[in-house]
């Protein structure tokens, strides 16, 4: 199987699933293969934060036109996965010199399979781009394709727990990343100084308390798929041993009074209000914390968000932090450089990552009493042994990269070994490939959370479109919380109000629009 991530998550989405009991994993360029069986693949599109799509493999072959494509897609024994009265769609990214349009490649495997079947039945499934019964994914690079199915569905960045949004609001698996690396557990304060729609603030929640992404998911791909069981997702989905309570607070702040309201609505929805507390605030009036905590933290970049004094805001960013936030580690993604600069403060971790389509950095800055040589004197470390592994490995590939730079530019032509210059080709191909598609996906994300937030007041949240409606009970909107559980697992009926209200598992319904049978509350 494949799981995709975002640009720079790689290895933090390997983690994640070596944690989940994962083999064979093994890290790509934004994807993670890795083995395993239909309870992992269901677990993995439950449970994993940094995780897009997950892929299962059918095959893979070597190709060199469309039409050979074609062919090997015929060779699958597509009754096992599809059936005339079923819907399916077809979605390929290429990476070739041979294959310049994914579209027509997209079009070739969709003729293949309905080919496939107008030959042994007279009929074929019909196409459906919006809800398929049957997602086909095709990937190729140069000559290798991998042709799989789409298990996940909708991205799962699509928690289900967003019912209001503001502008440039940060990706899910984007924010759960930056925890991640940060190293967020759970086991301090934590502050959000410039919140937004509170994206970073509900993840660090959900994952300090350990609950789950796909518990708010109204339904995965898989579940439209021939061989669905049902119960086996019945059993993951009702098992809450994991959950764990949260001692400390979570913070956040936004001097926007409506995208703060929009935060605490989708706080609200996701379960997790009772262990935020918003708060209007202007960052330069930021004081010392009473207690130790962790910043992680987007602020505007001047892109798409445009504050007056850009700079001047990122300047008053590091003297907050210098003066008013000693002993603590703060985290801060931006864009630009020239924002950096402005901080004013050395970082002792940097990572690379994209918001979108704009390339940026993840920076880490520890703040500490007097002068960093005293500071490590006195035993402090900038560094844990994970983040020295990242910045070493990052040195050596700006040196190897220099070393490179630096033949051509002297003009050693002869000397650029001819697999090397074939290699730079590719990888200037594939970064205009990348940054296309990143652009057509945040414009497709654009559009989806446009069609899925568009309801009416009083409407529900989240209507069921399809998928398992017999499903009943579930979480239900309850002046900001869930009903308590009815039934479900032996000795967990009785629930403490972790959530603002009683959380009860019993499905997914009400608030959500999706009924579960056989559920929580079974």
């Amino acid at each position: 199987m494949i799981a995709k991530t975002l640009p720079g998550l790689e290895q933090v989405l390997a983690q994640e699933l070596t944690e989940l009991g994962a083999n064979d994993v093994e890290i790509g360029r934004r994807m993670v293969a890795f083995s395993g069986d239909k309870e992992m693949m269901y677990r993995a599109n439950f449970c994993l934060r940094t995780a897009l799509r997950i892929l299962k493999t059918l095959t893979t072959f070597h190709a060199e036109t469309p039409d050979e494509v074609y062919e090997m897609v015929q060779n699958v024994k597509w009754e096992e996965f599809l059936d005339t009265g079923m819907t399916f769609s077809v979605d390929a990214v290429v990476y070739s010199e041979e294959f310049r349009h994914s579209k027509f490649v997209a079009y070739r495997v969709k003729d293949a399979i309905a080919d496939y079947f107008r030959n042994r039945e007279e009929r074929r499934p019909n196409i459906s781009l919006t809800q398929p019964d049957l997602r086909v994914h095709l990937h190729i690079a140069d000559t290798q394709c991998t042709l799989a199915l789409d298990s996940s569905g909708e991205s799962l960045h699509l928690r289900g727990y967003r019912v209001a949004s503001c502008a440039a609001p940060m990706n899910e698996v984007l924010a759960a990343g930056l925890l991640k690396l940060a190293g967020w557990k759970g086991d301090c304060n934590f502050i959000d100084p410039f919140c937004g729609s509170g994206t970073i603030a509900i993840e660090a929640a959900l994952m300090a308390r350990n609950i789950y992404p796909g518990i708010f998911r109204k339904e995965f791909g898989f579940e439209k798929w021939k061989d669905f069981d049902r119960d086996l997702l019945d059993r993951i989905y009702n098992d809450d041993s994991e959950e764990k309570d949260f001692r400390f607070r979570i913070y956040a702040y936004d001097i926007n009074r409506p995208t703060l309201a929009s935060a605490e609505a989708n706080a609200k929805a996701a379960g997790v209000s009772d262990a935020i507390t918003f708060e209007q605030r202007d960052f330069r009036e930021f004081e010392q914390p009473e207690m130790p905590a962790m910043i992680v933290t987007n602020p505007p970049y001047g892109q798409r968000l445009t504050p007056p004094d850009i700079l001047e805001l990122y300047k008053s960013i590091g003297q907050r932090l210098k003066h008013e936030f000693k002993g603590g580690d703060a985290w801060i993604i931006c864009a630009k450089e020239e924002c950096y600069d402005a901080i004013g403060l050395r970082p002792s971790v940097k990572y690379q990552l994209f918001n979108g389509a704009l390339d940026c950095e993840l920076r880490k800055y520890q703040m500490f009493d007097g002068r960093m040589d005293a500071f490590r004197m006195s035993g402090g470390d900038i560094k844990n042994a994970e983040e020295r592994r990242h910045m070493q490995e990052k040195h050596r590939s700006r040196t190897l990269r220099t070393t490179f730079s630096r033949a051509r530019g002297e003009g050693d032509e002869q000397d650029v070994d001819e697999q090397y210059r074939i290699l730079e080709h590719k990888h200037a191909e594939f970064e205009r490939n990348r940054v296309f598609l990143e652009r057509a996906e945040e414009k497709r994300r654009r559009r989806e959370e446009r069609r899925e937030h568009g309801f009416q007041k009083g409407e529900e949240a989240f209507p069921r479109r399809g998928g398992m409606n017999d499903r009943k009970g579930g979480f239900r909107r309850n002046e900001g919380g869930f009903q308590k559980r009815a039934g479900g697992f032996k000795g967990h009926n009785e629930r403490d109000n972790r959530f603002g209200g009683a959380r009860g598992k019993s499905g997914r319904a009400g608030g959500f629009g999706s009924h579960r049978t056989g559920g929580r509350g079974r």
